[in-house]
């Protein structure tokens, strides 16, 4: 697959919820970084659409995350997110056994191009993230991370948000 680009790429955070996130393993991490991707894309005119599983139970989006989004959540009480995205979905949240696995394989089953990034899911269990990053891999989805995302939407140090973006990953 080609290099992912600001203009045909949609970014999807999936669930990144108040009382779900604390039970994550590696959560500050996933956390860092989506809001990592959800700045630059912001920056740089890639859509955002954010879910929230069952917010009634798990609570609105965590508050570092909903202070960046675009627009609200949408809420949802299926695993998978079913959701009009631009043809290539750059996915991260949690928990990515479950509603990241099960939204990326329906992303996948109506045509779309997936790239899930790696170092922004997670599950409670290590060993359920790494089976969800193997499976979904299993299914053409391309593993990515944080940095190859950003870099990509960029395209060039001549790109004009460059050094705004760039300063997003030091």
């Amino acid at each position: 697959m080609p290099a992912l680009s600001a203009d045909s790429s949609a970014l999807l955070v999936v669930d990144l919820q108040e009382r779900l996130m604390p039970a994550i393993s590696g959560g500050p991490e996933v956390l860092r970084n989506a809001g990592r991707l959800v700045r630059a894309a912001t920056r740089l005119a890639v859509p955002v659409t954010t879910t929230e599983q069952d917010p009634a139970k798990l609570g609105p989006t965590v508050d570092e995350i909903a202070a960046v989004l675009p627009g609200p959540a949408v809420a949802k009480s299926t695993f998978a997110a079913s959701l009009e995205l631009r043809a290539r979905a750059v996915v991260c949240g949690c928990e990515a056994h479950v509603c990241v696995l099960q939204t990326v394989l329906a992303l996948r089953e109506s045509g779309h191009d997936v790239a899930v990034v790696a170092d922004a899911i997670g599950s409670r269990a290590p060993e359920n993230r790494d089976a969800a990053l193997a499976r979904m891999r299993d299914h053409g989805v391309e593993v990515v991370t944080t940095e190859m995302v950003v870099f990509e939407w960029l395209g060039s140090s001549e790109n004009p948000a460059f050094r705004e973006v760039q300063a997003l990953i030091k």
